[in-house]
C-alpha cells in the first residue's frame, strides 16, 4: 500500500523513487501478478502516470498493455484502463486542446483556422508530434495490433468501445496511410467502423464520425467501401435528426465526412446521384424570411452544405456526370432554392458569396439552368433581373472583393456555351434595344468599363469578353455599338473607345493602378478581333492604333509594363494572322515589315512569350473560378489563357513567314479545299451508291420472297397435276369398261347421242325460235323508226335554220343503220345455226325411229364412218401412249443402268467382305492352334506338379465339386421345407 500511496501522490518517509523506477515496478507488477485485481491496479496506476511520464510509459509499458488487451478480454475494466493509457501515450494532448479551442471558433472559408503559437510552444508541439508518431509506428509494427482494436470495437461496454474508438482515431491522425492499409485488408474492418454510426450513445457515434473522417482522407478504395456500406443514408438521417443547417457540431462532422466521400471520387458521386440523395439536399437551404441572428455554427453548416453541392457539379468532374447532376438539381427545385437565398435579404456576406459561386457551377454549361437563371427576378419594385442586380454589385467598388469575384464567376458561367445568353447581353448594348427608363446589363458593363475603379474596368472587360467568346455573330454585332463620349462630339464606336483609352497615355492610363485596366481592355480587344476579320479591319481602320501598339512593344519598361507589352504584341499578331488584306496600308506583308523595322522579329516574339511565363497567368490557367488573394493580382482570365495558348504558336509562325511561304500556304489551302471538295463529291457519290445498293438489296429480298412463294405455288400445281393425271388414268380405265358393256347392251345409244341430249337440243331449238321471233319484232320496230326518222329528216331539210340539227340527225341515222346491219348479220347467223340444229334433230329422230337391223346402206355408211373416226381417235391416243411409254422406258433404262452400277459396286464390296471373312477364319484357326498348344503346356505342367507331389485340381474335379455342392444345398433346402 505504501508503494501505491507513493505512486498516487501520498507522502512517504525516506527518499522517493523516480518516475522511471515507479513505472518499471508497475510494469513488473503487470507482467508477474497472477491476480487480476493486482494487474488492474497496476494498469490504473500507469494510466494516471501516462500523461506526465509519457515517454517512460510508452517505452516500458506498451508491450505489457498490448498483452493485457490480448489476454484479459473477459475484464472490461482493465481493458478500458489499458486503452486509455495507450491513447494518452499515442495521442498529442496539445493538438487536442488546440482542436477543442478551434472548434469553438467559426471556420472562415477564406482565412481558415490559424493560431498564433510562440516559438517554445511550437518546439514542444513538434516534440509531442514526433513522440506520437514514434509510438504509433511502434504500435502498428505488428498489423495484428490494429486488428485487435477492431475486434474490441465489437464490445458493447462503453468503457471498452469508446477508448478503442479514440485510440484508432489517434493512430489514423499520426500515421494515416499505414493504418488505412491495415484496416483495408482486415476482414470486415470498415464494416465494424460503420457500425459505430448506429450506436445509441451519442458520444460513441460522434467520435465514430471523427474516426471515419480520418479513415476516409485521401483513400478512394475506403471511400467506396464506406459509401456502399450505406453511409449516405445514415449521414443524411443524422443531419435531419440534428436539425439540418440549424444543428450543432455533429452536423458539421457529418458534412465533412460527406465531403471526404464525394470530393474527387466519381464513383461515389454517381452513387450519390443514382440514389436520389440530391433531392434530400433541398430542405437544407429552406431559410425563412427572418434571416437575422445567424449563429456561427449555422454559418459553418450552410457553408459546408454549399460546398457539398459544388462538389457534385464541379468543372473538374466529367462533363456527363456534371450535366446529369445539374439536371437533377433543376428538376428537384434545388437551383430554385439557391436562387431564393441569392435574392434574400439579411444573409451573411460569406454565405451569399458561396451561394453565388454554387449557383454559378450549377448553371455552367447547362442551357436549361441558364435559361431559368435568366428568368429570375429580384424582389424589388419594379422587379429587376437577378443578372442586373449582381452586375450592379460587381461594378460597385464599395462591395467586398470576394463578392465581386463571385459575381464575375456567376456571369461567366451564365455565358459559358450559351449563345442565346450572349446574344441577349449584346442586344442590351445595341441602339435599337436600349431602354432609357431601365438599367440593363450592357449599360452596367459599359459603365464599369470606363469607370475610375480599375477593378471595375477589369471585371467589366472580362465579362464583356465572355459575351463574345466563340461567337462570331456577336463580335460583328458589337461593332455597331456607338457611345456618346461628350456633348457636341460625334458618337464613337465601342471598339474605338477601348483603343482610345489605351492610347491616351498619361491622361487616363497612368492614373492609379492602371495596369489592371489596360490588361483588361487588351484581353477584351484580343478576344473581340480574334477569328473575326471584319473586326480586325475596323481596328486597323483607325490610323493611330498600329503606331500605338508598335510604340508600346518597342519600349523598355518595368515588369508590369512588360506584361502590357506582351498583350500588345498578341493584339498586333492577331491583326496579322486574321487579316483579310482588305486595307492596302495594313496588309499582312506590310505589318510584318513594320514589325521587322520598328521592333524586330526576335524582340516581338520574346515580348509575346512573356505573357505565358507570367506567374499570375499560370494561376489563372488552373481553374475557371477567379480566385485571387488581393485585387492587385487579378490580371488574367481563365478563358483568355486558353486563347493565348492557342494563338501564341500560330502568331509566331505567321510573323516569321515570308510572302512566298504565305503564297505557297494559300496554294496549299486551295488545293486542300479542292481536294476536300473532291472528297465531298466522292462521299456524296458513295452515299448515293450506298442508297442504291440498299434499295437493290431490298428488291432482292422481296424478289427472293416472291420466288419462294412462286416455287411453293409451282409445287402445289405440280401435285395437283399429278392428282389430275391419276384421276384421268382411273377414269380411262372406267371408260374402257363402260365401252365394253355398251357394245353388249340393247342399243340405247345411237350415233353417240342419248335421249337426254336430244331433249336438250329440242329445248334449245324452241328457245332459238322465240329469240328469232323477238328479233323480227324488234326489226320491224326499227324499220318503222327509220321511216319516221326519214320523214322527219326530209321535213327538217326544208328548213334552212335547222342545218345543224339535220347533221346530228344524219349522224344518228347512220349509227342506226350500222346497228341494223349488225343485227341483221346476227339474225343470219342465228338462222344458219337454227337450220343446222334442225338438221341434227331430224337425223336424230330418223335414227331413233329406224330399227337396229340397218336395212339401208346410208345408215351403215354413217355407222362405219363413226367407227372409223373412233378408231382413228383411239390410234392417236395409242400413239400418245406409246410415246409416253417410250419415254418411261428410257427412264427405266437409265434406272437399270444405275442399278447395274450399284450391283457391280455391291459385288466388289461382297468380294472384299468374303476376303475379310476368310482372313478372319485364318486368324481364328491360328488362335485355336495357340490355345491347343497352351492347353498342352498346361497339361504337361500339371503332370510335372503331380509327379513332384503337389496336389493339382483338374477342371473336371472342380466341376464335379461344384455339382456336389449344389446338390447338397438343394437337399438342405428340402429338409428345411
Amino acid at each position: 500500500m505504501n508503494f501505491f500511496r507513493g505512486v498516487m501522490g501520498g507522502q512517504a518517509a525516506g527518499p522517493q523513487p523516480s518516475g522511471a523506477e515507479t513505472i518499471q515496478k508497475l510494469c513488473d507488477r503487470v507482467a508477474s501478478s497472477t491476480l487480476l485485481e493486482d494487474r488492474r491496479d497496476a494498469v490504473r496506476a500507469l494510466k494516471s502516470l501516462s500523461k506526465k511520464y509519457r515517454m517512460e510509459v510508452g517505452t516500458q509499458a506498451m508491450d505489457h498493455l498490448i498483452n493485457i488487451l490480448q489476454t484479459d478480454r473477459s475484464d472490461s475494466e482493465i481493458l478500458g484502463y489499458a486503452l486509455d493509457t495507450l491513447y494518452n501515450v499515442i495521442c498529442n494532448d496539445e493538438e487536442e486542446e488546440q482542436d477543442e479551442s478551434e472548434d469553438a471558433v467559426t471556420p472562415l472559408p477564406v482565412s481558415g483556422k490559424h493560431k498564433n503559437v510562440s516559438m517554445p510552444d511550437e518546439n514542444a508541439q513538434k516534440q509531442a508530434d514526433d513522440l506520437g508518431a514514434h509510438f504509433t509506428d511502434k504500435f502498428i509494427q505488428d498489423p495484428e495490433h490494429v486488428t485487435l482494436l477492431l475486434t474490441l470495437l465489437e464490445e458493447f461496454d462503453f468503457h471498452v468501445r469508446w477508448p478503442a474508438v479514440k485510440l484508432l482515431t489517434a493512430l489514423l491522425k499520426n500515421q494515416g496511410p499505414q493504418v488505412q492499409g491495415i484496416i483495408l485488408v482486415s476482414p470486415m474492418g470498415v464494416s465494424r467502423l460503420m457500425d459505430l454510426l448506429a450506436d445509441s450513445r451519442e458520444v460513441i457515434r460522434n467520435d465514430g464520425l471523427l474516426l471515419l473522417q480520418q479513415l476516409t482522407k485521401g483513400n478512394a478504395a475506403i471511400q467506396k467501401i464506406v459509401a456502399f456500406e450505406n453511409a449516405f443514408e445514415r449521414l443524411l438521417d443524422i443531419i435531419t435528426e440534428e436539425g439540418s443547417s440549424d444543428g450543432g457540431i455533429v452536423v458539421e462532422d457529418c458534412l465533412l465526412l460527406l465531403l471526404n466521400l464525394l470530393k474527387n471520387n466519381s464513383s461515389n458521386q454517381n452513387f450519390f446521384k443514382e440514389g436520389s440523395y440530391i433531392q434530400r439536399m433541398k430542405p437544407w437551404f429552406e431559410v425563412g424570411d427572418d434571416n437575422s441572428g445567424w449563429s456561427a455554427q449555422k454559418v459553418t453548416n450552410l457553408h459546408l452544405m454549399l460546398q457539398l453541392v459544388r462538389v457534385m457539379v464541379s468543372p473538374v468532374n466529367s462533363p456527363g456526370a456534371t450535366a446529369s447532376c445539374q439536371k437533377s438539381m433543376y428538376l428537384c427545385g434545388l437551383l430554385q432554392q439557391l436562387c431564393t437565398i441569392l435574392m434574400a435579404t439579411g444573409v451573411p456576406a460569406d454565405i451569399l458569396t458561396e451561394t453565388i459561386n454554387t449557383v454559378s457551377e450549377v448553371i455552367r454549361g447547362s442551357q436549361v439552368n441558364q435559361d431559368y437563371f435568366a428568368s429570375v427576378n429580384a424582389p424589388s419594385n419594379p422587379p429587376r433581373p437577378a443578372i442586373v442586380v449582381l452586375l450592379m454589385s460587381m461594378v460597385n467598388e464599395r462591395q467586398p472583393f470576394v463578392l465581386r469575384c463571385a459575381v464575375l464567376y456567376c456571369f461567366q458561367c451564365f455565358l459559358y456555351k450559351n449563345q442565346k445568353g450572349q446574344g441577349e447581353i449584346v442586344a442590351t448594348l445595341l441602339p435599337s434595344t436600349i431602354d432609357a427608363n431601365s438599367i440593363s446589363a450592357g449599360q452596367l458593363l459599359c459603365g464599369g468599363l470606363f469607370s475610375a475603379d480599375s477593378l471595375s474596368n477589369w471585371c467589366a472587360a472580362v465579362a464583356l469578353a465572355h459575351a463574345l467568346q466563340d461567337n462570331l455573330t456577336q463580335k460583328e454585332q458589337l461593332l455597331r455599338v456607338q457611345l456618346a463620349t461628350s456633348m457636341g462630339n460625334p458618337p464613337v464606336s465601342l471598339l474605338q473607345q477601348c483603343t482610345n483609352i489605351l492610347s491616351q497615355g498619361d491622361k487616363i492610363v497612368r492614373r492609379g493602378s492602371k495596369v489592371q485596366t489596360r490588361v483588361g481592355l487588351l484581353m477584351l480587344l484580343c478576344t473581340w478581333i480574334s477569328n473575326c476579320p471584319i473586326a480586325v479591319t475596323h481596328f486597323l481602320h483607325n490610323q493611330e492604333n498600329v503606331p500605338f501598339l508598335t510604340a508600346q512593344i518597342s519600349e523598355n519598361l518595368g515588369e508590369d509594363e512588360r506584361l502590357v507589352q506582351g498583350l500588345c504584341a498578341l493584339l498586333l499578331g492577331i491583326c496579322i494572322y486574321y487579316n483579310d488584306n482588305s486595307l492596302e496600308n495594313y496588309t499582312k506583308e506590310k505589318l510584318k515589315q513594320l514589325i521587322e523595322k520598328r521592333i524586330g522579329k526576335e524582340n516581338f516574339v520574346e515580348k509575346l512569350s512573356f505573357v505565358a511565363k507570367h506567374e499570375l497567368y499560370s494561376r489563372a490557367a488552373q481553374k475557371p473560378q477567379p480566385v485571387f488573394p488581393s485585387p492587385e493580382q487579378m490580371l488574367f482570365d481563365h478563358e483568355f489563357t486558353k486563347l493565348v495558348k492557342e494563338l501564341e504558336g500560330v502568331i509566331t509562325k505567321a510573323v516569321h513567314k515570308s510572302s512566298e511561304e504565305e503564297k505557297k500556304e494559300e496554294e496549299v489551302k486551295k488545293t486542300l479545299e479542292q481536294h476536300d471538295n473532291i472528297v465531298t463529291q466522292y462521299k456524296e457519290l458513295i452515299r448515293e451508291q450506298d442508297a442504291q445498293i440498299q434499295e437493290l438489296k431490298e428488291k432482292v429480298v422481296s424478289m427472293s420472297s416472291q420466288n419462294e412463294q412462286l416455287q411453293a405455288t409451282v409445287t402445289q400445281q405440280l401435285s395437283q397435276i399429278q392428282q389430275h393425271k391419276d384421276q384421268y388414268n382411273i377414269l380411262k380405265l372406267k371408260l374402257g369398261k363402260d365401252n365394253q358393256s355398251n357394245s353388249q347392251g340393247d342399243g340405247s345409244q345411237v350415233n353417240g347421242l342419248q335421249t337426254e341430249e336430244l331433249t336438250q337440243l329440242r329445248e334449245e331449238v324452241e328457245e332459238l325460235h322465240k329469240q328469232h321471233a323477238l328479233l323480227q319484232t324488234q326489226l320491224g320496230d326499227k324499220d318503222a323508226l327509220i321511216d319516221t326518222l326519214k320523214s322527219e329528216a326530209a321535213q327538217k331539210a326544208e328548213c334552212s335554220a335547222g342545218a345543224s340539227d339535220n347533221t346530228d340527225l344524219l349522224k344518228e341515222l347512220e349509227a342506226l343503220r350500222s346497228q341494223v346491219q349488225l343485227q341483221s348479220s346476227e339474225i343470219n347467223l342465228l338462222k344458219t345455226e337454227r337450220q343446222d340444229l334442225l338438221k341434227r334433230a331430224e337425223t336424230g329422230l330418223s335414227d331413233t325411229v329406224s330399227t337396229g337391223d340397218s336395212s339401208s346402206d346410208p345408215a351403215k355408211m354413217a355407222d362405219l364412218e363413226n367407227r372409223l373416226a373412233a378408231q382413228t381417235a383411239e390410234t392417236e391416243k395409242l400413239k400418245d401412249e406409246t410415246k409416253s411409254l417410250s419415254e418411261s422406258r428410257a427412264d427405266l433404262e437409265q434406272q437399270l443402268a444405275s442399278a447395274t452400277s450399284t450391283v457391280a459396286i455391291l459385288q466388289t464390296e461382297n468380294a472384299k467382305l468374303q476376303t475379310e471373312v476368310q482372313e478372319s477364319k485364318k486368324e481364328q484357326d491360328d488362335l485355336l492352334m495357340l490355345l491347343a498348344d497352351q492347353d498342352q503346356k498346361i497339361h504337361s505342367l500339371k503332370q510335372k506338379l503331380k509327379s513332384l507331389g503337389q496336389t493339382v485340381e483338374d477342371e473336371d474335379d472342380l466341376d464335379a465339386r461344384d455339382q456336389t455342392d449344389d446338390d447338397e444345398e438343394e437337399e438342405d433346402d428340402d429338409n428345411e421345407d
